[in-house]
């Protein structure tokens, strides 16, 4: 069984859009696209290339789709991440795209989350879910999501879309590794674990 891993960038305060530039996306008049990488450093650099080594596969969302095929095909072929973007498997959920054109990408078909069931079924690695908010709380609601690994920024937004966004599915999450970088971000791996426990002191 293969499985689905949220890949998300997040400020402080939970906030996950347009980490990569000011014009990635400005929905809802979102202006503070590009927060990331004034708080970036090499060792999330690394830490996120690590995030790959198992996975051969993405499931993206429309807009993060749509953003990836303009960039990557053309992107710097110095770049060690370019190979390796182009040369994965996309998986794509959209209900309006009618085509996918970045090579080895494949639009699915019917019902989100039973054509993921299907996906994790078949034999491969871990697929990354990257950015595509929407989709990722789409496989939350639906217990679909293995792990989530995360970097979380020493900056605050204050708006914006989040990934555990209001409604999001009370879930307990089991730690397998965290650590911070000498630039303050929390690297974390964390897997579903049922439902959360309550208590008081």
């Amino acid at each position: 069984m293969r499985k689905v891993i949220v890949c998300t960038f997040l400020t402080l305060d939970g906030v996950m859009q347009a980490p990569g530039g000011p014009d990635e996306d400005a929905e809802s008049g979102f202006r503070h696209g590009g927060w990331q990488k004034p708080v970036d450093d090499d060792e999330v650099g690394t830490a996120i290339a690590g995030w790959y080594e198992d996975s051969d596969a993405m499931l993206l969302g429309r807009k993060t789709y749509e953003i990836f095929a303009a960039y990557w095909p053309t992107a710097d072929p110095g770049n060690p991440f370019t190979d390796r973007m182009n040369g994965m498997d996309k998986y794509v959920a959209s209900r309006t795209l009618t085509s996918v054109d970045w090579q080895n990408s494949t639009l699915l078909e019917g019902d989100v989350a039973e054509a993921v069931r299907r996906l994790k079924a078949t034999d491969g690695g871990n697929i990354n879910v990257v950015g595509s908010g929407d989709l990722a709380q789409t496989l939350m609601r639906h217990d679909l999501v293995d792990e989530y690994r995360l970097t979380i920024h020493p900056v605050i937004i204050g708006t914006g879309k989040r990934l555990f966004a209001d409604g999001a599915v009370p879930t307990a999450l089991e730690p397998v590794s965290v650590s911070t970088t000498k630039g303050g971000t929390v690297v974390g791996v964390y897997r579903p674990s049922g439902e959360p426990s309550y208590d008081s002191y």
